[in-house]
Order: C-alpha cells, then structure tokens, then sequence
C-alpha cells in the first residue's frame, strides 16, 4: 500500500520505518526535514508538503505535536482534506481534542474519504519495537481496512467506537498514568525521606501488588537523574488538559488528574517542557 506519513519524529520516524520493513511504500513530510533523513535512508521518498505527500496515497498517516497543527495539517489551505485521493484514508495517531476528531471526520465524509483517530501509547521503545497499543475511532469498516497498516506498527490494536472514540481511550490512558506517575514519585520521595535506598524499594516492591510501568521503568530513570524524553512533558501537559477540559465538560471529579496537571504545569513553566514525563519527580522534595 502506499501512505503518505506526516510527522516524522521521535514517534513518527520509527512507526514509518516498521511500515517500510512490512513492505509498504511510504512518503513522508515533516516541517523539519532533517528529522525525515532517517526515514528516508531507510527508502522513504521525500515529500515536500503535506499534498505531495498526499498524492496517490491510499492511507496517509499524522502525528504532529498539538491540536493546533492537526487543524493546520487537515482544515488549513492546501491541508489534507483539500489534497488527499478520493476514497484515501486519513489516520491522526496525534493525541488530540476528541471534538476535533469527530469534525475532521464529518469534513472527511462529505469530500469522499475516511478519517480515523488514531492516538497510541507505548513510547519509543514501543514505535521502534512495533509493539505500541493503538486505539481507533472512526468508520468500522475504514478500521478493517486499515488494520494491516495498525499492525505494522503495533501489537495491541483496537477499534473504539465512533470517530473521537480513539482520543477519548487515550485521555483515559493518560490520566491513569498521570496517578501512577505521580504515585512513584511520591513513593521515592518518601523512601529517601524516611533514610531507606530508593533504589531498593524500587526493586523489592516491583515485584508486589505495587508493580507497574512507571516503577519499573520510569523510577529507575529517576534515580539515575535520567530526565531524556521517550515521552515530552510539554506534551503530557497537553494530553492531560484535554482530558481536564473533558471531564469538566462532563462534571466529573478526577483531583488526581488536576493535581498532576497543576504540578507538572509548574515544571514546565520552570523550563521541563522537553524533559521526560519523569522530570516530574523533580516537583517533590527528594533532590533528584
């Protein structure tokens, strides 16, 4: 199949990869070109804007940084609706606004295509492992054709609901780990507080009731003073807002969501942004 693939960063470069070494012919853009060169040493073919990027293609795949650049990328002039193939289907794997989701699918169905939203978890270990969990809305019968293309990229796929569905699987993806996260850093915090190694806490209890991701993964980062994003924290603070902005659409109460919110938007504005989600231990006493 050919696809064009917008986006080619952290996540996006590997994911085009994986599409490649399953035999697809992929094209790719980005508005930084030098983060394309991996991809396109790979035997990606350079695209030059996102309608050749477009062109000829039966799926084109985005993940760009915010809701804003989805807008651009799709509703601004020259943007996908305007330039893909009729009956092409359109793939945002951005963790975006829901609302935004479901108007790019009603704007896609009136020109003749198909959109899905299309948001994943798993990091870049898990674009670069193919591995990464994929959660789809939109048109079941696009998602079935598009299935290959997801498994290409990842191991634990799922179709949703309706368009906006996948976003929303994603905020709650992103507020569990915002608790777990937060849980962690409070979990060392303590241990050095109260004169135990951290570090064997970490090991001990990883193996109890209190195992999870970030504890095996993100606590050791942490006291290795390791704060290199596989995940960006501006990026996080982005994610969990929409989600804050969801649930008070909804009146629902998540204090733990707002309380990571409010800390990690501290250490943003403290300059963290392109730090690691686990730069937020650096908003707990501890001397991390």
């Amino acid at each position: 199949m050919r696809i064009g693939f917008i986006g080619v960063g952290v996540m996006g470069g590997p994911m085009a990869k994986n599409l490649m070494a399953c035999g697809h012919g992929v094209a790719v853009y980005t508005r930084t070109r030098k983060k394309a060169a991996e991809a396109v040493e790979a035997g990606a073919e350079w695209a030059g804007s996102v309608a050749e990027c477009a062109k000829g293609a039966e799926a084109v795949i985005t993940i760009v940084g915010f809701p804003k650049d989805v807008e651009e990328v799709y509703l601004g002039s020259g943007g996908l609706l305007d330039s893909a193939e009729r009956g092409a289907v359109l793939i945002d794997m951005t963790t975006s606004r829901p609302d935004l989701a479901v108007r790019i699918a009603g704007e896609a169905a009136r020109r003749g295509l198909s959109a899905l939203d299309a948001p994943v978890s798993g990091g870049d270990a898990g674009a670069k492992a193919g591995t990464l969990a994929i959660m789809v809305g939109g048109d079941e019968g696009a998602f079935l054709r598009m299935r290959p293309v997801f498994e290409a990229m990842g191991k634990n796929v799922r179709y949703m609901g309706p368009a906006g569905s996948g976003q929303h699987t994603k905020m709650a993806n992103q507020i569990a780990i915002a608790a777990t996260i937060s849980g962690v850093c409070e979990c060392l915090s303590y241990a050095r507080a109260v004169g135990l190694d951290p570090r064997a806490v970490v090991e001990l209890i990883s193996a109890g009731a209190a195992s999870s991701w970030q504890l095996t993964t993100n606590a050791p980062k942490i006291l290795d003073g390791n704060f290199s994003p596989a995940f960006y924290l501006k990026h996080f603070v982005k994610d969990l807002a929409i989600a804050e902005a969801e649930a008070g659409a909804r009146e629902l109460e998540l204090p733990a969501l707002n309380a990571a919110l409010a800390k990690y938007r501290e250490l943003e504005a403290l300059g963290y942004g392109d730090a690691g989600i686990q730069a937020l231990a650096k908003g707990y006493s501890g001397g991390w």
